[in-house]
């Protein structure tokens, strides 16, 4: 994986794609820690204390169930994720070790796209994200389609580059099915939830994927106050879990 990790989803409205423009700068990693600290201790969301396992992707391999429920509790609501490892087997592995190790609390939805898609996926403290800029995923092929609904990782242009970022399809965006992102999963519960999710600053006025990395959410807090967010995601203990 490449120096930065991702850059900003690109978006078209005529004919909207998913792929992350890729940052080569070394100076993004060079970041404003006292700010980061303050402003993060005031952010709406609660703060929990982070499993060590998550500042290490190497000891995040186990081999997901055959079929999993996800519990994601935000802000706005409740709403479940069923992953299939037939599906993209790289892909529902990766999503289930960070969900069960709690990658995903707190993070923003930081690219909410009405009629398109709503993007999620970055941890909220840098010393967290970093290293998994650098765990990409290995391809694979495409078996079910980014219609509505539908749960697929975000990638870059490179191979081989999807880590943790993963987007909820609002509309029939099958047109990705040949560009490298197959679903692995689909909103069962909740996708009204998925829906309201906060839109407003449109597609001109997106959070700097970069600054999120080196920065976390203390910039998120600052820059961009009203993003919804994860309060906590984890697997369901029962397959009907809601």
């Amino acid at each position: 994986m490449r120096d930065g990790g991702p850059g900003i989803v690109a978006d078209l409205q005529a004919g909207d794609t998913i792929h992350d423009m890729p940052m080569r700068s070394p100076v993004a990693a060079v970041s404003l820690c006292l700010a980061t600290i303050a402003a993060s201790a005031s952010f709406a969301a609660p703060r929990q204390t982070a499993n060590p396992k998550l500042k290490d992707p190497a000891s995040l391999t186990e081999q997901a169930p055959a079929t999993y429920r996800a519990r994601f509790e935000t802000n706005q609501g409740v709403f479940v994720i069923e992953a299939h490892r037939e599906w993209a087997p790289n892909a529902s592995d990766r999503f289930y070790n960070l969900v069960k190790n709690g990658f995903y609390d707190n993070a923003r939805f930081f690219r909410v796209l009405g009629g398109f898609m709503a993007q999620f996926g970055l941890n909220g403290d840098p010393g967290i994200q970093r290293p998994w800029t650098f765990a990409g995923l290995p391809d694979e092929p495409t078996k079910q389609s980014n219609t509505r609904g539908f749960v697929s990782f975000a990638r870059e242009s490179s191979p081989n580059s999807r880590y943790t970022m993963v987007f909820i399809n609002y509309k029939d965006n099958s047109y990705l099915d040949s560009e490298g992102f197959p679903p692995f999963g689909q909103v069962v519960v909740g996708m009204e939830i998925a829906e309201k999710l906060y839109s407003g600053y449109g597609r001109n006025n997106v959070p700097d994927q970069r600054r999120i990395i080196s920065e976390g959410n203390a910039y998120l807090a600052a820059e961009y106050p009203k993003l919804d967010f994860i309060r906590r995601a984890r697997i369901a203990t029962t397959p009907a879990a809601r």
